[in-house]
């Protein structure tokens, strides 16, 4: 829906209103009476007035109204969605991490992190250029999205590193940490198939550091600076595996 100027809003509120007044002196003109000037004048403002607002909340007041809320929605949006792949963006990530903390502490449920860096995705960019290393993030973007519960929330940090959050994963660490394994392991498989892009394929892979949220979380930077330690002892093996944080 299109945003009213103030331009639009005078204008159309003056067109209302002539056409109201236009209205009302074609019936007193047509009507026979004796009213005095004074009650003319009255009759006129009430009969302008009601004819006048209601067209004016409709045609005007309405259409602003829903107009700049649409706006401001997608301006919310857009700032909690990264513009490229449509995934939440670190802001978002930490604002779901949050309730993630407070969640598992609240409920005694284990949740987990898992970040993601592509392997080989600089070598992608830098052979066949900014726009095939973009198609390629948003296919990796798509099959994430696809491949995890719908409660769960999938994001990207920036560049080539990505975000899976994991709720309910259990009460008991052990079965929280293979659940989250079993993910990772999968995500790993999601992305390594190839991605063709106007008649080349490429291919990446994809190092995920998992750290497991326990009970006792509070700090959402710690638990991501611990996430992204593990993600870096997965490239340091070689890449295309997972690691914990921690082991």
């Amino acid at each position: 829906m299109k945003l009213l100027t103030i331009k639009d809003v005078i204008l159309r509120i003056v067109a209302i209103i002539i056409m109201a007044e236009f209205l009302v002196m074609l019936v007193l003109r047509a009507v026979p009476h004796n009213a005095s000037t004074f009650t003319e004048a009255v009759l006129d403002a009430a009969a302008l007035a009601f004819l006048s607002t209601p067209a004016i909340y409709l045609w005007v007041i309405k259409p602003f109204v829903s107009a700049r809320d649409d706006a401001l929605a997608r301006i919310r949006h857009l700032a909690n969605v990264d513009p490229l792949t449509k995934l939440a963006n670190r802001r978002l990530l930490m604002s779901h991490l949050e309730k993630a903390l407070a969640g598992s502490i609240r409920h005694k449920d284990h949740g987990a992190v898992l970040l993601m860096d592509l392997d080989g995705f600089k070598a992608v960019n830098d052979r066949y250029g900014h726009p095939a290393g973009d198609a390629l993030l948003v296919e990796v973007a798509q099959r994430l999205q696809g491949s995890v519960r719908t409660d769960d929330v999938v994001g990207r940090l920036g560049g080539d590193e990505f975000i899976v959050l994991l709720h309910r994963l259990g009460a008991s660490e052990d079965e929280a940490r293979e659940k989250a394994l079993r993910v990772g392991e999968k995500l790993i498989s999601i992305v390594a198939p190839t991605v063709n892009f106007e008649g080349q394929s490429l291919s990446v892979g994809v190092s995920v550091g998992i750290r497991i949220i326990g009970f006792e979380e509070r700090d959402a930077e710690v638990v991501m600076a611990d996430a992204d330690t593990a993600m870096y002892s997965a490239k340091q093996r070689g890449g295309g595996c997972a690691a914990f944080f921690g082991s």
